[in-house]
């Protein structure tokens, strides 16, 4: 079965552009010009993935927004922006908000195909049987990678696909220091050590909300991170 993409862009041509290109590597795709028109369509299913622009014509931060709302719906669809604002405020603001992935227009079709083939690899590594470990405990954190859900003090924590994949690799080793490259490797995705700093912090901030005292994250400066818990 074909999966399922939703592409929200204001721009008629360049919305046919990417459906044309992504139809073309054998997903089925739906596109909407404006945020309204996609919630209408989103609230009677979740599509696999969606893909935003941030500008929706004269609703400015519209992708923004309409990302909110998806969250709302779901902790764990698949979401990547795909916009012409490259700013590090811009960047920042999209991951805090639970993007997985924040592009700018000028990537490549063939990397933009590749990164999306990327996020739904990831998904189906936690769903399918392999050598990688189904099943982690580090102290009071539990990861069960069949049910893609991770939970701390036996509380549910409500993690995007790359957040855990973020987890699972710091978790897997304790003490270990993973720098943001492997980071990256890990979770299959490519971007500065900025961004890196926003996925750890909104996990931070999300175990947080479970335990005001958590700090089994640690930042090694100048290497990367750690999991400090006891096995």
């Amino acid at each position: 079965m074909r999966r399922e993409i939703a592409i929200v862009e204001d721009e008629p041509d360049i919305l046919e552009n990417y459906m044309d290109v992504l139809k073309r590597q054998g997903y089925q795709v739906k596109g909407f010009v404006n945020r309204a028109d996609a919630l209408r369509d989103f609230s009677q299913a979740l599509p696999e993935l969606v893909i935003l622009d941030i500008g929706l014509g004269d609703d400015i931060d519209g992708g923004f927004e309409l990302c909110r709302q998806l969250r709302s719906q779901s902790d764990s669809l698949p979401i990547i922006f795909l916009t012409a604002r490259d700013s590090d405020l811009d960047t920042v603001s999209g991951l805090r908000l639970g993007a997985d992935d924040y592009l700018t227009k000028d990537i490549s079709l063939p990397h933009l195909t590749a990164r999306i083939s990327a996020l739904f690899r990831r998904i189906e590594v936690l769903k399918s049987p392999g050598s990688e470990e189904k099943l982690i405990s580090r102290g009071e954190l539990q990861i069960n990678l069949d049910r893609i859900q991770v939970s701390w003090k036996q509380t549910p924590i409500d993690l995007t696909v790359t957040e855990l994949w973020f987890v699972h690799a710091l978790a897997q080793h304790p003490g270990h220091v993973r720098t943001r490259d492997q980071l990256m490797d890990a979770a299959s995705i490519y971007v500065d050590s900025t961004s890196i700093s926003t996925y750890i912090k909104r996990i931070r901030r999300k175990f947080e909300t479970i335990d005001p005292t958590f700090n089994a994250i640690e930042t090694v400066y100048g290497m990367g991170y750690r999991w400090n818990s006891p096995r």
